[in-house]
């Protein structure tokens, strides 16, 4: 496994803010009186990519270029955040970028992409699909094709964990969402590593729970679909090296309902103006779903991304929840 270490990750936290900064944690005092604690937001929403997942990419393309100095260029299948970063990172690291989306994927993340420099493929109409055509086309144009979930991805996204524990060291508990598991991987290592107590709970879509209950299990089990607007956290079948890991470290899950997702999106709005994609949302809902156990502790929640879709938001802050279509499975 790699090295997790406080110096290891240090270094990596390093690496990253060479090329982001690190993001702010606010204590907002209208939505903590919402939640009834002490609470803290971690701004992932305010990368240069509007999600977490813009951090890991940078460790990984240069774990990429050092143990792989002859490729040239990468391909990775996405719904937005993921291929986002991996595209900014490739990039700048001089490598070329192939992303492969489904048709229908959100054109405002198709354009980011884009505008990032990615050579954007349109196949099939879900994730599977995607991806099936991103392994094709690695072995066929000779591309590396990056994972959803690696260990240098998680050095990587172990840097928000840093630089919240040493802004807020003493929180009771940390609510992190769960997709394929790099962003739950990274704040615990990042709380190991410096040797805290607090409770680290992952959170899922009610819809889309198999990382709930994998982890309850203590096996790899699968959802049969992914049908929540959340798309950062719809992911049908967990990764076993994620599930290895937080298993035995994370306290406990949390599944929250799309309506939950939806009023956590508006609480966002009305109490701190800052606009939630739906994964980015969750922490906050499973927080507020669990309001009573928590109340006058020192909490924070993590605001993982603001890359939601304009008409999906549009929405949701006029009081209502988006209704998924029944072709959309597995993000990243």
């Amino acid at each position: 496994m790699t090295d997790f270490s406080l110096a290891s990750l240090r270094a990596a936290a390093a690496m990253v803010h060479a090329q982001v900064p690190p993001t702010p944690q606010y204590a907002w005092p209208l939505l903590a009186a919402r939640a009834g604690c002490d609470l803290w937001v971690k701004h992932e929403n305010h990368t240069p990519t509007g999600a977490f997942k813009v951090r890991g990419a940078i460790t990984y393309i240069d774990w990429l270029r050092r143990t792989h100095p002859h490729v040239t260029g990468i391909i990775t299948a996405t719904r937005g955040n993921h291929g986002q970063a991996q595209v900014r990172a490739a990039t700048a690291a001089g490598l070329e970028a192939t992303i492969v989306v489904p048709h229908g994927n959100a054109l405002e993340k198709n354009a980011a992409m884009r505008a990032f420099g990615a050579t954007l493929i349109e196949h099939g109409h879900d994730f599977d699909s995607a991806k099936a055509e991103a392994l094709r086309l690695s072995t066929k144009q000779g591309l590396f094709m990056v994972p959803a979930y690696h260990d240098e991805l998680v050095r990587g996204v172990a840097s928000y964990g840093l630089e919240l524990f040493d802004a807020v060291p003493d929180l009771d508990t940390v609510y992190v969402p769960v997709g394929c598991g790099s962003g739950l991987c990274g704040t615990i290592a990042a709380r190991d590593a410096l040797g805290l107590n607090t409770k680290v709970v992952g959170v899922v879509s009610a819809h889309v729970d198999a990382a709930k209950r994998s982890f309850e299990a203590g096996q790899l089990l699968a959802s049969p679909t992914a049908y929540t607007f959340a798309d950062g956290v719809a992911v049908c079948t967990p990764v076993q090296a994620a599930l290895d890991y937080f298993g035995p470290r994370a306290d406990r899950f949390v599944a929250v309902t799309d309506h939950e997702v939806a009023a956590a999106i508006r609480h966002y709005w009305q109490d701190t103006h800052n606009l939630a994609e739906g994964a980015g949302a969750v922490a906050l809902a499973a927080l507020l779903q669990e309001k009573e156990a928590m109340q006058g502790k020192k909490v924070a929640v993590i605001l993982s991304g603001g890359n939601g879709d304009m008409s999906q938001m549009a929405e949701i802050l006029g009081g209502a929840t988006p209704v998924v279509r029944q072709d959309m499975r597995k993000a990243i």
